[in-house]
């Protein structure tokens, strides 16, 4: 895997990372219980957690893909090859044909593993890539909506590999974090999101932190553009809230 304009490239199958999925950029409170959590997958990703498989899951807008991600960035980092493979991209194409070779990969992050339900042959070549992988001594991070228990997979074989390793729930951020967490973004997007806006987007945009994170990246575009400060009714103009 290589850099290019500065953004993590994975070449063969076109899947890039975001910039700012990075664990700096994953917000955690004080006594925030998901901080054991990303501790774990810091040294996972770095090569220094001595396990095979974690499985992270989390609700929508926990942070799962976040942190898959930015666990190859870091993996990046660290001198180490990645894959990080979003199975709702994917799904479409022949697994037999995405998966070849993954088992040389020293990180294999796959995201998604909740989208398998119903898909057997996917699930048959991700049971054979597991078995190649362990052979190998490669490592793999895995992310889903649901506990590998709460997975509804056709295959038995593959449910019971799920449970292997390490498994890991993100916890949601209450709504004091969630307006913590966006003024924070802001801060590294270069701008102070002053506390009545931040609570404005809070209480009428969709709740999930992916979608608060969504907006204020819309409106940090549309304030550069258009040279003006991030006001509520500069809110209402480009979000329609």
């Amino acid at each position: 895997m290589n850099k290019q304009s500065g953004v993590p490239q994975q070449l063969p199958l076109g899947v890039s990372l975001r910039d700012d999925a990075t664990f700096d950029n994953f917000y955690l409170s004080p006594e925030d219980p998901n901080r054991q959590v990303v501790a774990a997958l810091q040294g996972f990703a770095a090569g220094s957690l001595p396990e095979q498989l974690i499985y992270l899951w989390g609700e929508e807008g926990s942070g799962v893909s976040h942190l898959l991600q930015s666990a190859c960035q870091s993996a990046e980092d660290s001198g180490r090859s990645f894959q990080y493979l979003p199975l709702g991209e994917l799904l479409p194409m022949d697994p037999a044909v995405i998966l070849d070779g993954l088992e040389e990969v020293e990180l294999l992050c796959i995201d998604g593993m909740h989208q398998l339900e119903g898909q057997p042959q996917w699930q048959t070549a991700l049971f054979h890539l597991f078995n190649r992988v362990r052979d190998a001594g490669g490592q793999m991070l895995l992310g889903a909506r649901r506990s590998p228990r709460g997975l509804e997979l056709e295959l038995a074989d593959l449910a019971s590999r799920l449970q292997w390793g390490l498994t890991f729930q993100l916890q949601p951020l209450n709504d004091n974090d969630k307006l913590a967490a966006l003024r924070q973004r802001s801060r590294r997007r270069g701008f102070d999101l002053p506390e009545d806006v931040a609570l404005y987007i809070l209480h009428r945009a969709p709740r999930h932190t992916g979608a608060l994170f969504a907006c204020l990246e819309q409106l940090d575009r549309a304030s550069l553009m258009a040279k003006r400060k991030i006001t509520i009714p500069f809110v209402k103009e480009v979000l329609k809230i």
